[in-house]
């Protein structure tokens, strides 16, 4: 019996927290254009998992996997030119129903107004081109996590490729359920709680996934995937760290924190539970021989159990705090946003202990912050290109290259770009 290793499988995990998604999207701007030119051709990717915000750029990646370099360029064109009233309303309506919302009834409410939202996600993502993407094999899987407000549990909805099985079994309190991706999967997953109204999808309200996945690294593994790269959206915090005296919190600056818990900090512990499994198989094979992880297959298959293999893992996340970067924005006055209230709700929400603004960071939809953060994603990706290389592998052979639209007589046919 050896030791056979499975075949090569990427999973892009991309995860949740309002418009720190512009953040993924200079991640991927580096991945599938300025990386891909001096690789020769893009990153194949097998498997997409999104949660949240996470769940409408992987949404768009998958629709666009058939030409990913002019699709990546769009969405960077998207972020960057958004105003807050092309993507959230607040208005006299939404203010004078924030009782309801706090107290609950009727068909669920959020604070804002996201039916501008919703119609550039249904206008800018081709939803059918998913299903195409998969049907020529350019993508085996897209997974969205959502969260049931009925049960609490996470429900994530998977589509997946004529040759790829839908897995049979799901980490405890989640169901895993088959389905087309569309439009009000990714906006249920994106749902953030109390900001924006639940989803109906069949019958049940949905909202944020993240707030118990915001990471959904579980269903990549779970599609097997051999190779997992995450995109987070919040700062690694090393050691300890001895903060200024404070006053006494404000109202926004504990929500902002609570947000933080509920929706970005799940990343390290599922990274912990991937790496303690490594660690298991490795140790296995040092203590019992090559021969221990096919065994161990076996035994687990007679008993219908998992199968294990290591996973190979790579994270991108800030080397700024959003939350900072949010609060220096918003001193900066130069939002882009119509309406008057828009822009006091806000400056409400401006500024909190230690110059952190993080609940703003969710819903500052401009194009002057998010481009910021489409540049600090890019640059932070650049600074790790050596181990980004290492992390894909050599290009594979023609089959998984660029369309013929994309390349010219002798390589390369797109406009040039600055590339460090």
């Amino acid at each position: 019996m050896t030791d056979e290793s499975p075949r090569r499988s990427l999973a892009i995990i991309l995860s949740g927290g309002g418009a720190r998604g512009a953040y993924e999207v200079g991640v991927l701007s580096y991945l599938f254009d300025e990386l891909t030119r001096t690789r020769g051709a893009p990153p194949k990717v097998d498997i997409l998992c999104g949660t949240s915000v996470g769940a409408i750029n992987s949404s768009y990646l998958a629709a666009h996997l058939v030409d990913p370099v002019l699709g990546i360029r769009r969405l960077v064109d998207v972020w960057s030119g958004m105003k807050l009233d092309d993507v959230l309303g607040f208005g006299w309506r939404q203010a004078v129903s924030l009782p309801r919302v706090m107290l609950g009834g009727g068909g669920g409410a959020g604070i804002f107004d996201v039916s501008p939202m919703a119609s550039l996600v249904q206008r800018e993502i081709p939803w059918r081109a998913i299903t195409r993407t998969m049907r020529q094999g350019r993508l085996k899987a897209l997974s969205v996590s959502a969260t049931e407000v009925s049960t609490g549990r996470t429900v994530i909805f998977m589509q997946t490729g004529p040759t790829t099985a839908l897995p049979t079994r799901a980490p405890p309190r989640t169901l895993i359920r088959a389905d087309r991706i569309g439009p009000q999967h990714a906006l249920a997953s994106a749902a953030i709680p109390l900001l924006f109204p639940p989803v109906n999808l069949g019958n049940q309200l949905y909202v944020d996934g993240g707030v118990r996945q915001n990471t959904p690294i579980a269903p990549a593994i779970r599609l097997g995937a051999t190779h997992v790269l995450v995109v987070g959206t919040s700062r690694l915090v090393r050691g300890v760290t001895h903060p200024k005296p404070v006053e006494a919190p404000s109202l926004t600056f504990l929500l902002g924190k609570i947000m933080n818990a509920l929706l970005l900090d799940h990343l390290d512990s599922d990274l912990g539970f991937v790496n303690l499994l490594n660690d298991i198989l490795q140790s296995g094979k040092s203590g019992f021989g090559p021969e221990f992880v096919p065994r161990l297959n076996e035994a687990a298959a007679m008993r219908g159990g998992h199968q294990f293999r290591p996973i190979e893992t790579l994270v991108i996340r800030p080397t700024e705090g959003i939350g900072q970067l949010a609060a220096e924005h918003l001193r900066a006055g130069k939002l882009r946003a119509g309406p008057l209230f828009t822009k006091r709700l806000l400056k409400l929400l401006d500024m909190g202990i230690a110059d952190d603004a993080d609940l703003a960071s969710y819903l500052l939809f401009d194009g002057g912050f998010c481009q910021h953060l489409i540049e600090l994603g890019r640059s932070d990706a650049r600074a790790r290109r050596n181990e980004i290389k290492n992390f894909l592998g050599e290009v594979e052979e023609p089959g998984g290259g660029m369309p013929e639209s994309s390349r010219g007589e002798s390589g390369w046919s797109l406009p040039p770009t600055a590339v460090s």
